[in-house]
C-alpha cells in the first residue's frame, strides 16, 4: 500500500513509500517529482532516480520504503530551494515525521543528503529540529563524503553496506 502525503498545491511532498512492517526509512534533502505509480503492474512508474534507488535498496532486507525529507519543498534542482525558510512548511514537515518515528520507533533511519545539506543554511536547523524529535533513533549510512555528510544515493558504490552512522557527532560539527 503505496503511503503520499503532499500539500494542496503540490508544492512539498511529507511522506512518499510502500508500507510494510519494518520498512526502509530514508531521509533526503528535498522532494522533487516522485509519486506513486498509476498503475500496480509498473512501481517505479512515477519515481524520480533517487526514489528509485531507495526503493531498490529497500529490496535487501525490509519489507517497504519511506522516503522523507529535512525541507519538504519539490524542486528538481537543489539550487531552487527556498533561500528563505518557510516556517510552516518545516511545521508540516515535522508533524508527519512525527508521525512516522511513533509509527516504526524502533527501526534505523537512513541519513542521505550527501553535500546538499550545504544548500540552505537552515538545513541543519532543520536536521537538528528532526533529530529532537525522537533522539533514540539509530541512524545509518552508506558511506560519506569527502566533507563528512553520509552520501547521497545516486552516488554510493555498488553493493555498499549500510554503517552506523553518529548524528549526535555530526550534529556538533
Amino acid at each position: 500500500m503505496w503511503i503520499y502525503i503532499k500539500n494542496d498545491d503540490n508544492s512539498a511532498r511529507f511522506v512518499l513509500g510502500e508500507a510494510g512492517r519494518r520498512p526502509l526509512i530514508c531521509f533526503g534533502i528535498n522532494s522533487s517529482t516522485a509519486k506513486p505509480p498509476c498503475s500496480q503492474s509498473n512501481p517505479e512508474e512515477n519515481l524520480d532516480p533517487t526514489v528509485k534507488r531507495v526503493r531498490r535498496c529497500s529490496q535487501d532486507g525490509f519489507d517497504g520504503w519511506i522516503m522523507l525529507n529535512i525541507y519538504p519543498q519539490r524542486a528538481t534542482d537543489p539550487k531552487r530551494i527556498h533561500t528563505e525558510k518557510n516556517g510552516a512548511l518545516h511545521k508540516r514537515n515535522l508533524s508527519e515525521i512525527k508521525k512516522i518515528f511513533c509509527l516504526y520507533p524502533s527501526l534505523k533511519v537512513w541519513a542521505a543528503w550527501g553535500n546538499l545539506i550545504e544548500k540552505r543554511p537552515f538545513l541543519m536547523r532543520f536536521l537538528k529540529d528532526i533529530v529532537a524529535l525522537n533522539p533514540s533513533i539509530q541512524w545509518v549510512c552508506k558511506g560519506k563524503t569527502k566533507k563528512g555528510h553520509p552520501r547521497h544515493p545516486l552516488f554510493l558504490k555498488k553493493g555498499r553496506a549500510f554503517e552506523s552512522f553518529d548524528m549526535e557527532e555530526y550534529l556538533k560539527q
